[in-house]
């Protein structure tokens, strides 16, 4: 009778702890991984931290150590996302044969302007966390050369020389960087109707467009 009567009364508490443990089995390391990002991209690396995620998810410190070893896991998973959405499409360009140097510009281009999977505030994130990491540094410092380099091959396939190409490339690149630095805002009807020409603009009078003009 006692025995029973204990079992009731540590019931009440099995029931009370259910929440927290179902809430720990669902959460999975790609939820800490994307509240991580929203910091990041919010706030900085610096605010990246495991006791005010766990706070936010109202675990303990355990749930995070069950899915990372520590908090340079979590770090180097927002990297890997990184690279994933915001290196992977260039890579992917990296070797491409071009026969055609505006189409070439286009595919480039289109990697920022559609956000597919790109994220600005990513880019902008990680670009400045690598202000105080070496590593990182050297490794963004390597993605903006592949972009400009790709850059820069379009243009040379249009027909301008060496020097030119390196140019627009340059300008094309500080462009696109510059207005998620200054987090321009723009009507996107507005944005729609300016895109030709901006594209007019950049790609320069070498290039004859699909519709004929140049």
């Amino acid at each position: 009778m006692r025995e029973t009567q204990a079992l009731l009364k540590t019931n009440p508490q099995t029931t009370r702890r259910r929440p927290s443990q179902a809430r720990r089995q669902t959460l999975t390391r790609d939820a800490w991984v994307a509240a991580a990002r929203k910091v990041l991209e919010k706030r900085g690396i610096a605010e990246v931290k495991i006791d005010r995620l766990a706070q936010r998810f109202k675990v303990t410190r355990g749930s995070f150590y069950f899915h990372f070893s520590s908090l340079k896991d979590l770090h180097d998973a927002l990297i890997e996302e990184w690279r994933r959405n915001n290196c992977a499409p260039f890579e992917a360009l990296r070797g491409a044969e071009i026969t055609d140097g505006f189409s070439f510009f286009s595919t480039i281009v289109h990697v920022w302007v559609d956000e597919k999977p790109f994220s600005p505030l990513l880019d902008l994130a990680i670009r400045d966390w690598a202000r105080t990491s070496r590593s990182l540094h050297g490794e963004v410092s390597d993605m903006d050369d592949l972009r400009l380099e790709l850059l820069q091959r379009s243009f040379a396939a249009m027909g301008y020389d060496e020097d030119e190409s390196l140019v627009r490339a340059r300008i094309t690149y500080f462009h696109q960087i510059g207005q998620y630095a200054i987090a321009f805002k723009e009507d996107p009807a507005r944005r729609r109707a300016l895109q030709p020409l901006f594209g007019q603009v950049l790609v320069g009078p070498l290039v004859i467009h699909p519709d004929g003009e140049r």
